[in-house]
This record gives C-alpha cells, sequence and structure tokens, in this order.
C-alpha cells in the first residue's frame, strides 16, 4: 500500500498533497478566470487548481496560492442563490519580507492604491490597495533594521 494518492487527474493529486489548514478566504468575484490571472501578476500567486462550471465559462471553485498560503475564489451564480455583492468588512493582508516589491508589482499590475505604502505608528512597512474586481488588500512588512 502506498500513501500516493491515485486519480486520472493531474490537478486532484496536486490539490490533495497541499494540506488546508487554519482559515482560508473563499471570495466570490465577477470573473474568477480573471481574478486568479491577475493575482498571478499582482502577488506572483500559484495555480493550484480550477474547476469550470457546467457552462464552461464560469468557475465553480478556484484554488491558487499566495505568498504560500490559499485563496479559493469562484465566479457568481445568481441562479443557485449566489448573487455578486459588493467586497465589504474585509480586507485581505499579506506579510510579506519585502513589502516594496510587493507593492510595486502589485501597483504595476493594476491595483489602485487606496492608503500610501508607508512606515506606520506600530513599526510596519503598511499600505492598502484595491483591486479591478473591488478587493481590498493590505501590504505590511517589517522594515530592514
Amino acid at each position: 500500500m502506498t500513501d500516493e494518492i491515485q486519480t486520472d487527474r493531474p490537478d486532484e493529486a496536486r490539490m490533495a498533497s497541499m494540506p488546508i489548514t487554519g482559515v482560508t478566504a473563499y471570495i466570490t468575484v465577477s470573473d474568477a478566470n480573471a481574478a486568479a490571472d491577475f493575482y498571478i501578476r499582482a502577488f506572483g500567486a500559484t495555480d493550484v487548481h480550477r474547476m469550470r462550471a457546467d457552462d464552461g465559462k464560469r468557475l465553480m471553485h478556484c484554488h491558487i496560492t499566495i505568498n504560500g498560503g490559499p485563496l479559493f475564489l469562484s465566479d457568481a451564480f445568481p441562479e443557485y442563490g449566489y448573487a455578486l455583492l459588493t467586497p465589504q468588512g474585509y480586507m485581505l493582508h499579506l506579510q510579506v519580507e519585502d513589502g516594496r516589491a510587493w507593492w510595486d508589482r502589485a501597483v504595476e499590475a493594476g491595483m489602485e492604491v487606496v492608503s500610501e505604502f508607508k512606515q506606520e505608528f506600530w513599526g510596519d512597512l503598511y499600505g492598502q490597495l484595491r483591486d479591478p474586481f473591488g478587493v481590498t488588500w493590505s501590504i505590511g512588512s517589517r522594515p530592514a533594521a
């Protein structure tokens, strides 16, 4: 007997080999394919798995990783009671080693600056951005000693 996962789909084996622990954000956006592609450009995300809906266009489920952590996303499915809502009441935070590099890459990819990346009173370099899908992100890092 082996611990290797048996499947005809390599993406399922890869998904199963990545344990998900803790809290994972699961967001609904207007175009999950475009959002995942954008996060690859803006944050260097890794594409783990995309599951298309029956219509062949929308995504029922998408799993990417950013800075080693999982992010799940999907398209809205109003016909099943999952309407697209304006993101509110949350922010996704990235705590990284080189905040300036992450910030610059995200802005270059098309993120809108909400608050400038600067030294904050608690010691971090920190700023907030909004992506083209309405999701607000913050980036923080400790300044070099």
